[in-house]
């Protein structure tokens, strides 16, 4: 009896990450719009080719509150608070890393 408990708490703990797991990829889906709507209209200095790998970078190393603030603004609209955000994440080292590489990528392409 205790076993089979323990395989229905493992089964539905299962689909707990299997619904989790599709939520967070909604989330980065939006939030990653916002961040190439703000990267295209905000940041002119970043070259079209290099929007969707920017964008990647910045998801990459943003916080689950974080991506939470983009997929809110993908719905609301992109402001001043996004752009501060955006910036903000765009001058971790990691996301340096991340965007040079990219960055990079696409010079050669």
């Amino acid at each position: 009896m205790r076993i089979a408990a323990l395989g229905l708490c493992v089964v539905a703990l299962a689909g707990c990450d299997g619904a989790t797991k599709a939520v967070d990829d909604v989330a980065r889906k939006s939030a990653k719009a916002a961040v190439a709507e703000t990267l295209s209209t905000r940041f002119p200095f970043v070259p079209k080719a290099a929007v969707t790998p920017f964008s990647d970078c910045v998801i990459d190393n943003a916080s689950g509150r974080e991506i939470g603030e983009f997929a809110k603004d993908a719905v609301v609209g992109v402001d001043e608070s996004t752009v501060v955000l955006v910036q903000s994440i765009l001058e971790r080292p990691k996301t340096q890393q991340c965007v040079a590489k990219a960055g990079l990528a696409v010079l050669t392409a």
